[in-house]
This record gives C-alpha cells, sequence and structure tokens, in this order.
C-alpha cells in the first residue's frame, strides 16, 4: 500500500515576490555591469555624480550601481546629486529623507529654472528643450566645481532607441544618445549605466523596491511632444511583434557604413576605382553643360 504524501503548500506571495525581485535585481546588475565594462564608464578613483531626479530611472541607478560598487573591480565613490528647479508644491523633503536613510552622500542643488522656462516659453509651446539646458548646464557647472570626473544619467534602452527614431523622424539625422559622450566642451564624460536596461524592468523593479517617486509636473502634461508621439509609435510596434525594441536597440551597436551612404564615414568614391587618378569633385560635374546630342 502506497501511503498518499500531502500536496506541498504553495510558497507564500511575499516569498514568492521576494524571489522574483531578487532575479530582477541580479539581471539589472548584470545590464549595467556589462555596459559599463563595454563601454569603460567608470575607472578606478573615478568620482560619479549619479544625477537623482526622483524618477523611477534615476532611482534604479543609483540603487544598481551602490549595489555594484560594493564588489566592483576598481574603487570609486557616489555622490547622488538632485537639482530642485523650484516647481510649485515640489516635495523638498522626499530625496533628503530617502537618501539620508540609505547612507549615501548627496547634494541638493536650488535653480530656479522653472520661472526661467515657465517665462521664456510661450504657453502651449514645449517646455523641455530649455529646461534641459538649464538643467545641464547647473549640473555641469557644479561637476566641474566639485572635481566629479564621471556624470551619471539615468536614461535606459528605450530611451536610447527612442532617441535614435526621433532625431530621425524629426531632424533628418542618423544619430542617437550613446551610452558614454564627452561634453561639447570637452570637460565632461556623461556615462548612461541603463543603456542596456528596459525600461518595464525598471518599472518593475521601482515598484519592488517602493521608491519615493517624485512626478515631474512641469511638463508631464505635454501630451503632444515629439518624444511622446515616438514613445507611443513603439509601444505599438512592440505590441504587434514583442522583441522589436530589443531588435533596434541591438542594431544601434552594429552599424555598418559601407551599407548606408555617407560618404564621410565611408570613402565610396575609391571603391572598385580604376587607375590612381583622383576623381573628379562635385564641382567638376556640376559644371559641365549638357551636350547637345543633335547635329545640324
Amino acid at each position: 500500500m502506497h501511503a498518499v504524501l500531502p500536496l506541498a503548500e504553495p510558497a507564500p506571495l511575499a516569498q514568492r515576490d521576494k524571489r522574483e525581485a531578487d532575479k530582477l535585481a541580479k539581471r539589472l546588475r548584470h545590464q549595467v555591469g556589462r555596459a559599463i565594462a563595454d563601454f569603460g564608464m567608470i575607472e578606478d578613483g573615478d568620482k560619479v555624480m549619479v544625477c537623482l531626479s526622483g524618477g523611477k530611472d534615476s532611482y534604479t541607478m543609483l540603487d544598481i550601481l551602490l549595489q555594484l560598487q560594493r564588489k566592483a573591480p576598481v574603487a570609486f565613490s557616489i555622490t547622488a546629486v538632485n537639482l530642485d528647479q523650484k516647481q510649485p508644491e515640489f516635495p523638498e523633503h522626499v530625496l533628503p529623507q530617502y537618501l539620508e536613510s540609505i547612507g549615501v552622500d548627496y547634494r541638493i542643488l536650488e535653480q530656479d529654472t522653472y520661472s526661467v522656462v515657465t517665462r521664456v516659453v510661450p504657453e502651449g509651446k514645449t517646455l523641455c528643450s530649455l529646461c534641459s539646458r538649464l538643467r545641464r548646464g547647473a549640473l555641469y557647472a557644479y561637476a566641474e566645481a566639485e572635481g566629479f570626473t564621471k556624470i551619471a544619467l539615468g536614461h535606459h534602452r528605450d530611451d536610447l532607441v527612442n532617441t535614435f527614431f526621433l532625431n530621425l523622424f524629426f531632424h533628418a539625422k542618423l544619430s542617437g544618445m550613446p551610452p558614454k559622450l564627452l561634453s561639447d566642451d570637452g570637460k565632461h564624460v556623461v556615462i548612461r549605466p541603463l543603456a542596456y536596461v528596459r525600461e518595464s524592468d525598471i518599472e518593475a523593479y521601482a515598484q519592488a523596491r517602493r521608491f519615493p517617486i517624485i512626478p515631474c509636473n512641469l511638463c508631464g502634461s505635454q501630451e503632444n511632444l515629439q518624444r511622446k508621439q515616438v514613445k507611443r509609435m513603439l509601444e505599438q510596434w512592440e505590441r504587434d511583434t514583442p522583441g522589436r525594441i530589443e531588435n533596434m536597440a541591438r542594431a544601434l551597436g552594429d552599424i555598418r557604413p559601407s551599407q548606408l551612404s555617407d560618404p564621410k564615414l565611408f570613402d565610396f568614391r575609391i571603391l572598385g576605382r580604376r587607375g590612381d587618378t583622383p576623381p573628379p569633385d562635385a564641382h567638376a560635374w556640376l559644371a559641365g553643360a549638357p551636350q547637345d546630342s543633335t547635329e545640324d
């Protein structure tokens, strides 16, 4: 006679949630670590300024960088920096309370960019461009004054793809948002450690970690922004063909200049050329008058 064994009780919901959150955290650490290694984002002795807006992306970036810092192959410091732009009803206490609770070094900068943006930009026009420039200027100035060697921003994989199509559709250029860049004045190295991380994973992680999210009320209601139009398009593509955004993100790292049309990146003029004589330039080709094929 076989003994009847009792059925195993299902794991408590909280326990299952913790396991899923731990798996997600491990995946994010792997993706951020790989991005740091692939692009040489952080070196030994770096002083990293982590720009913290109070949104899900920057909270996740800070949290994962702090986890990686404990076992990183190089020594680097982290300082979380928030720019208080003096938006009405901005909860000034939220970020200091959170940052003190996790014991991270931080600074809160104050600059009333809100009044400047709302005064200069006509009603109904996009606020993001000017707001972004003012914010970037304030953060760059502080980074230079304090000797930060890297400035970390919270843009993720979907942001990189979104920016590529934004530039393609509205600015007629193939360019995007690189995981690492040198500022125009050559003074700052900007890194994006979340370059390989999906936005949906960030949303899930922020919810699991219960970050005290602060919404941006300055431009959040501008539903017709070009960036939002592109985002809606990409979301529809992803619903129709799951995995399409991942393929596009990978394509950004597999550029083949000889299969595009930019003679500054690839010298098409010498391709298959016979002889050593330099080919005529465009002026020579355009200067000639058309030949008359008829005879008198």
